[in-house]
């Protein structure tokens, strides 16, 4: 791949292809458009630094931001980095907020190959445009990111190639302009995309995990932006449409998540991970370091457990663990709990950590390298159920469909029947909850759903602050663009 460092302002000064988020308010280096974005090989070397930005977005950010607020985790075994114990009890402020200088430069990616790519000869145009569709495809869900976190953010729609104080600070578009962005590239890329298939281990935006992301965005603003029936039912369309892809369920939760099982046929789009290439995903902060595995597990809890890794910052909730019914066989792939004997030698609870993306274990120890799934099948059919419902309709064939992978043989004891919509809406968002749980989702369904304030310990006796519902913007990125304004209440 070719490393490119490209000056680039925006709120902050940052340098694509970095590691580092430090502030950097010169160039370091400067390749010039005479030199670079000449053949298909020069885009595809971009293309793929575009994805390796972007799974460093993935490795923790998407995490904290999609999910860590939720009642799913609690505090793990060892003392939590203050920063992150801020998210789940909800005491976000201006000083502890996360910024978003990396999801900028994935913007800035996608927009570099929007202004360079159409002016590069293709033997075949076909391949032009897949490129192009995946470019607006990663500009809109990093929006959809953003607008969801901190509401409206600047909009920017071409890349910042030089120091120029009228371009790089810029003000907050409002929530309702991002949107419009996001669903205008949305369009886009399903029209570039020239089939339905999927590429590269569906390591790659694609047409039906485009449209995955469209059914997701239009349920958020039926529900949030008072997009009603109409958005609803452009989101089931979409939804159906991605159906129709080389997708299904697997007989097996397990194999959803086995390592070696990338890219199986459940998978829209997942983050590929690989070793000697990416760093750790974010379940290195939900397991647990082998000096504070507790003593006396039993044999099949050992087993279950294998070689420790990571640390135990953060670890599934009481509110999460006491969800899942005996029957349900997605308990043990998601989280394993840990007894150690006390004094007694009876066995009291010490942690739980989570299994889904436990990675691998080699000489040098556990590896934290499984893919980060965006979207996956039954995502899509809990959705379709969530927008069936939403319109009246029965969901009960989507929900059911997941429930019989759930339950197997005792599918019959916990076969959902619709009842009345606020029913359907409880079942479908639990559903959810058991299904995706650790994915990223959970934080922005309660949202999605109005049930922040309900079902998250943290916030219940705060009730009526809705401005909660958002993240503070962090004081750093303010002092560096005084046109940037604070979100309400912080």
């Amino acid at each position: 791949m070719k490393k490119i460092s490209t000056f680039i302002v925006l709120v902050i000064s940052f340098t694509v292809y970095s590691c580092t988020n430090k502030l950097n308010l010169n160039p370091i280096s400067q390749v010039t458009v005479n030199s670079y974005w000449k053949t298909p090989d020069d885009v595809k070397g971009y293309v793929n630094g575009m994805y390796a930005r972007f799974r460093m977005r993935t490795n923790a950010t998407l995490f904290y931001l999609g999910e860590a607020r939720s009642e799913v985790i609690g505090e793990g075994s060892i003392q939590n980095p203050a920063e992150k114990r801020l998210y789940f009890e909800n005491t976000l402020d201006k000083i502890t907020a996360p910024d978003w200088i990396g999801l900028y430069t994935v913007i800035h990616d996608a927009n570099l190959l929007l202004k360079y790519v159409p002016g590069i000869s293709y033997t075949v145009e076909g391949d032009k445009n897949n490129v192009l569709a995946q470019a607006y495809a990663m500009r809109a869900y990093i929006y959809y990111i953003l607008v969801r976190t901190w509401g409206g953010v600047p909009l920017v729609k071409e890349p910042t190639e030089s120091y120029d104080a009228n371009t790089i600070y810029r003000p907050r578009n409002s929530a309702e302009e991002v949107f419009t962005q996001i669903k205008s590239d949305i369009d886009k890329a399903l029209e570039l995309f020239s089939d339905n298939a999927f590429r590269n281990k569906r390591h790659e935006w694609s047409n039906p995990a485009v449209n995955a992301l469209k059914g997701d965005v239009y349920l958020w603003t039926a529900k949030r932006n008072g997009g009603g029936d109409k958005d609803l039912q452009i989101a089931l369309t979409a939804l159906q449409e991605a159906q129709k892809a080389d997708i299904t369920l697997l007989g097996n939760f397990n194999d959803v998540f086995d390592y070696a099982n990338k890219g199986n046929k459940e998978i829209l789009f997942a983050v590929n991970y690989a070793d000697l290439e990416a760093e750790s995903n974010y379940n290195q902060d939900l397991y647990i370091r082998p000096v504070d595995i507790p003593q006396g597990l039993d044999d099949a809890t050992k087993q279950k457990l294998g070689a420790g890794g990571g640390n135990n910052w953060i670890t599934p909730s009481e509110t999460l663990r006491k969800q899942f019914n005996a029957d349900d066989l997605r308990k043990d792939r998601t989280f394993l709990e840990l007894y150690a004997k006390d004094a007694g030698g009876n066995a009291k609870y010490f942690t739980a950590v989570v299994l889904k993306y436990k990675g691998f274990v080699d000489a040098g120890g556990r590896k934290f390298l499984d893919d980060v799934i965006i979207y996956r099948y039954a995502d899509v059919l809990l959705m379709i159920a969530e927008a069936k419902n939403a319109l009246k309709m029965d969901p009960a064939n989507e929900i059911n469909q997941v429930r019989q992978r759930a339950y197997g043989v005792k599918f019959e004891d916990h076969r959902f029947v619709s009842a009345s919509l606020q029913e359907n809406d409880d079942a479908i968002l639990k559903e959810r909850l058991l299904e995706l749980s650790f994915e990223a989702k959970r934080w922005w369904d309660l949202v999605r759903f109005n049930k922040a304030f309900d079902l998250v310990p943290s916030l219940q006796n705060r009730k009526g602050k809705d401005y909660l519902l958002l993240f503070p913007i962090s004081e750093s990125t303010i002092s560096l663009n005084a046109k940037i304004t604070q979100n309400p209440g912080y």
